[in-house]
């Protein structure tokens, strides 16, 4: 079993906590209705909208993760350099990403039709 150093726990870390700075301006924005209060239009502030925001904003992120994760996999298999384990290892990060990118699709599509029904109340 590997050791953990606190160092890369701490690197992580302040990836994890500079990326969630980096997209809160657009998880605000994604809450936040347009016209909502300031005019008369209409504001859906029921359970199920927000419900529904916050996961397409979870598969938002998830999609820009895998994504990220398949760019680092391309350029890690680009500067394998002939280098046959470092290129394997950039093969599995990259089919990983697509795997993740097309699970991520599919449950963005579940939600949609899901919601869709519950919406209708075609259920």
């Amino acid at each position: 079993m590997k050791k953990i150093s606190i160092i890369k726990v701490a690197q992580v870390t302040g990836l994890v906590l500079s990326l969630s700075l980096a997209l809160a301006p657009m998880a605000y924005a994604a809450f936040v209705t347009p016209g909502c209060g300031s005019t008369n239009l209409p504001c859906e502030t029921n359970a199920s909208s927000l419900i529904l925001r916050v996961i397409n904003i979870a598969l938002e992120v998830a999609g820009l993760v895998a994504v990220l994760f398949l760019i680092i996999g391309g350029f890690r298999y680009i500067t394998s350099a002939g280098n046959e384990e470092t290129a394997e290892q950039a093969k599995k990060i990259i089919i990983n990403a697509i795997i993740g990118i097309v699970v991520i699709i599919l449950s963005f599509v579940i939600v949609r039709v899901i919601s869709n029904a519950l919406v209708n109340n075609n259920v």
